[in-house]
């Protein structure tokens, strides 16, 4: 029985963590601006912010979260003025100087963010989602109750978290090889605005929603 609980989890995980999001918006932006190595430290710090949904909703809070209004209108607030203060630093992303459009210089610069910076952005990045708040709401009220031992609660969490990491880790060695390199440092500040732009319309509908 847990294992068909476990083989749904993970397709259902699949379709939610594939579509665009802030998780897909921030490590495309740090792909962008300051490489693959960075984009890796936001993945891993996306994936690690997943534990914070799998505490709470192994207690119970997410539930608490839920039916308290007020409390959920907070999170989605201070998400959505985070999502700016990011959106704001996509937005601000211009093409690269003279020296730098050398067919052979590698595009993406570390410039001016370290591991652990990019670390804490994606784990504040998935840990203030109030959208993943609901789906982890609805998946663990789905196929955990409370005849699920604790031992099966946490790997599935720890299977949540690590899947996340692994997919954007994917996606960051995607954006940053080759080909999509070279592209990235002279247009990629175009997709950057336009991950800035998506950045805005998910903090407008985190708070108008």
């Amino acid at each position: 029985m847990f294992w068909q609980d476990f083989i749904t989890i993970a397709l259902i995980h699949l379709v939610a963590v594939a579509s665009p999001g802030p998780d897909f918006a921030i490590v495309v932006r740090n792909s962008i601006t300051f490489g693959r190595r960075i984009a890796m430290y936001t993945s891993v710090g996306i994936g690690l912010g997943i534990l914070i949904h799998v505490a709470y909703s192994l207690v119970g809070l997410s539930v608490v979260i839920k039916t308290t209004p007020w409390l959920y209108q907070a999170i989605s607030y201070l998400a959505a003025a985070y999502l700016v203060y990011l959106a704001i630093g996509a937005l601000k992303s211009g093409p690269p100087s003279a020296s730098a459009k050398g067919e052979d210089t590698p595009a993406p610069k570390e410039k001016n963010m370290g591991p652990g910076k990019a670390l804490w952005i994606g784990f504040l990045t998935n840990g203030l989602n109030p959208k993943a708040t609901l789906f982890f709401l609805s998946l663990f009220t789905a196929f955990i109750d409370v005849d699920t031992p604790m031992g099966i609660k946490l790997a599935y969490g720890l299977y949540l978290a690590i899947a996340t990491g692994l997919w954007f880790c994917f996606l960051s060695y995607i954006l940053g090889s080759g080909r999509v390199t070279r592209l990235l440092g002279q247009k990629g500040y175009w997709l950057d605005r336009t991950m800035g732009v998506l950045l805005l319309g998910l903090a407008a509908k985190l708070v108008f929603a």
